[in-house]
């Protein structure tokens, strides 16, 4: 068993399409229309395991708003994305007008700060030390 589609839920699907590939540089991946209310949208990291999809699901569900909403308001992220050099990375997100909360601190065994994907959700940026 492995682990091949992972998700995050966003209030706009062309909106989020457009965060993913522009500000962080990911490429898409499947973009199908599956009925008149739902499309499949995924998207992959060029540096990430080959095979590995991040899916854009659309919030169609009130549970799924709350919980965003409240996770996000809390600070909390949902998701981590890795990287070998969280200073670089932060410095490339901040010039594509990327907001990131606050600088990268020390928490055990990584370094890590959040940012916002401009479709409701905090993402971990982490760099393991």
């Amino acid at each position: 068993m492995k682990i091949q589609v992972t998700s995050v839920m966003v209030d706009d699907q062309d909106k989020a399409l457009a965060f993913y590939t522009e500000k962080l540089g990911f490429k898409k991946m499947a973009d199908i229309q599956m009925s008149p209310d739902y499309r499949w949208l995924t998207v992959v990291s060029p540096e990430g395991i080959e095979g590995v999809e991040l899916s854009l699901d659309p919030m169609s569900m009130e549970a799924s708003r709350v919980y965003q909403k409240a996770l996000y308001d809390a600070g909390t992220p949902l998701n981590a994305f890795v990287t070998a050099d969280i200073d670089a990375e932060v410095k490339k997100l901040r010039e594509r007008g990327v907001v990131v909360r606050g600088e990268p601190a020390d928490m055990g065994p990584i370094r890590a700060v959040s940012f916002e994907d401009t479709c409701g959700n905090l993402i971990h940026l982490v760099q393991p030390l």
